[in-house]
């Protein structure tokens, strides 16, 4: 029986289930949401809501610490400089899974696990959704290569 063990084993020894979390979590800082699997998902929350309260604590300890983890200079920065001060204002709580369908290949369920801060995704340029004054400003420098074209 499991009594009082935490965590979830994932069918991995204990280096592989470190490196995953890790990557997870270096995609999760990156990106600020990814989609992965329900229990992993579950999983990483523990491992980014404790990568956040070392941003929001700010010491030079908790920057190391949160080194350790991310390993990259760039992503650390990330944290400490963007994330963090826009969740100072929370006591917790930090990441939002959403579940939402179940894989293809093996019917797993799968969820999209974002930071609450995450800005909405960039909507995919097209002409329908562009402003009408980004349509205009497209239209008058190619109407101004053809006049050229013509007259040359």
């Amino acid at each position: 029986m499991r009594h009082a063990r935490a965590g979830r084993q994932f069918g991995r020894n204990s280096g592989h289930r470190k490196a995953l979390l890790r990557n997870l979590a270096i995609s999760l800082v990156e990106h600020e949401r990814l989609e992965t699997t329900v229990a992993k998902a579950k999983e990483l929350r523990r491992v980014a809501d404790r990568l956040v309260t070392l941003g929001k604590d700010g010491s030079l300890h908790a920057r190391r610490m949160a080194q350790s983890l991310l390993q990259q200079h760039a992503l650390v920065g990330k944290l400490f400089g963007d994330i963090a001060p826009r969740l100072q204002d929370r006591a917790g709580g930090y990441t939002r899974i959403t579940k939402t369908r179940n894989r293809a290949g093996d019917n797993a369920s799968m969820a999209i696990i974002e930071l609450v801060c995450a800005k909405p995704p960039a909507p995919k340029s097209s002409k329908a959704s562009r402003p009408a004054e980004a349509q205009a400003e497209l239209k008058e420098p190619q109407q101004a290569a053809a006049a050229g074209k013509k007259s040359g």
